[in-house]
């Protein structure tokens, strides 16, 4: 088998390319013959087409990238096979997607939305994110690199460090995690929440109205926001320094942090809803919070990065879910009994290591691909 991936390649720390990143690690660690290519990197892709001559390219992104996934290598004879996520509303190019043999997803929820959306679902298969678990693993509290890290931050050894990490923090259920620690602050063990965003201009201004609202709620002086850029090479040791996740995600097709949080033997905080409903146990690896509120809307606007004109408004027959909200009610006694009882900790995040393994390590996710391509489009 031949397999020419398509990622942001060399990788950035973002989740799409480490998504990509790990799958052609494990591809080449499983001794498939493999190359990485950046998705958008047109004569390079064409290179590679010519003198590798790939059975197969698998593309890693979602459905706005189908020109550079999909159709570039159709149009020179290769099959492409993408390896999507979702925003929560599949717009355009069902048509193309609908003519593949094969269409890899990360999450039973995010073939869900695509099914929804127009797209024949016996083509879609399954494939969850991979995990590097060597890297991502439990470390001892008084390791030199954790106590830098907390140290860093502020942080004492005694205190409860709560922990969530994106592109910013609102999207990952932050807001939310804030009102449930304005309920139990005075009750709670002393604790301080760190939230790792991505430096970007729409992040500052997500974060300026986040800390707006952990000023109105009291609890401005237990929060930081770390905004400064870092590599994966940090990641570890930034999760193994806390002592929870916590991210009932707003919108999350699989969600990479909270098996890396699993990974390292931390207990988290997520929602029962989306991705999170195949990568954590409720009660066992995580605390899931209830749905609390659904975003719906009838209608978007979008522009060329999806295949249409600019300012484009596409109105729904039917009003679609968006986002989601989690109930803090919920978070707070999940949040309460974990920051209470390090043994719950403990055995919860001793779980969770031991789904992350044998479920999403890197190396499993590269052998359940191997043996769909082998099932779904006889390539050996």
């Amino acid at each position: 088998m031949k397999v020419l991936v398509l990622y942001d390649y060399p990788p950035s720390p973002g989740g799409l390319a480490t998504q990509g990143d790990l799958l052609y690690r494990g591809l080449l660690e499983l001794g498939v013959d493999a190359h990485a290519v950046h998705f958008e990197s047109a004569q390079e892709k064409e290179w590679y087409y010519r003198w590798f001559q790939p059975d197969v390219v698998v593309g890693i992104g979602y459905w706005g990238h189908t020109p550079q996934l999909i159709m570039h290598p159709q149009r020179y004879g290769i099959q492409p096979v993408p390896w999507l996520v979702a925003d929560g509303y599949i717009a355009n190019y069902q048509e193309v997607l609908n003519e593949l043999p094969l269409l890899l997803v990360t999450s039973h929820w995010v073939k869900e939305m695509y099914v929804r959306d127009g797209i024949n679902g016996d083509k879609i298969e399954v494939l969850p994110v991979g995990c590097d678990t060597d890297s991502f693993k439990p470390y001892d509290k008084n390791n030199p690199k954790i106590l830098a890290v907390r140290e860093s931050l502020g942080i004492s050894p005694d205190q409860i460090m709560i922990l969530t990490v994106g592109g910013d923090a609102a999207s990952k259920g932050a807001q939310e995690v804030m009102q449930a620690l304005s309920i139990i602050d005075t009750k709670a063990p002393d604790w301080k929440y760190v939230c790792k965003v991505w430096p970007q201009q729409r992040t500052k201004s997500q974060n300026i109205e986040d800390l707006q609202l952990a000023t109105v709620l009291g609890i401005e002086k237990n929060i930081t926001y770390a905004t400064n850029t870092i590599s994966r090479t940090f990641m570890p040791y930034l999760i193994a320094a806390c002592d929870i996740y916590a991210a009932p995600s707003r919108l999350e097709g699989f969600g990479m942090p909270q098996i890396e949080a699993g990974a390292c033997e931390k207990p988290v905080i997520g929602i029962k809803a989306m991705g999170m409903l195949d990568t954590l146990v409720d009660g066992e690896t995580a605390f899931l919070a209830n749905v609390a509120k659904k975003i719906v809307v009838n209608e978007v606007i979008l522009g060329d990065e999806s295949g249409f004109e600019n300012n484009c408004k596409i109105i729904f027959n039917e009003p679609r879910t968006v986002d989601y909200r989690a109930n803090v009610q919920d978070i707070a006694i999940g949040l309460f009994e974990l920051m209470n009882d390090a043994e719950l900790r403990q055995r919860m995040g001793k779980a969770g290591r031991k789904r992350v393994v044998e479920n999403f390590d890197y190396r499993i996710v590269a052998k359940k691909f191997i043996e769909i391509m082998n099932d779904k489009l006889g390539i050996k």
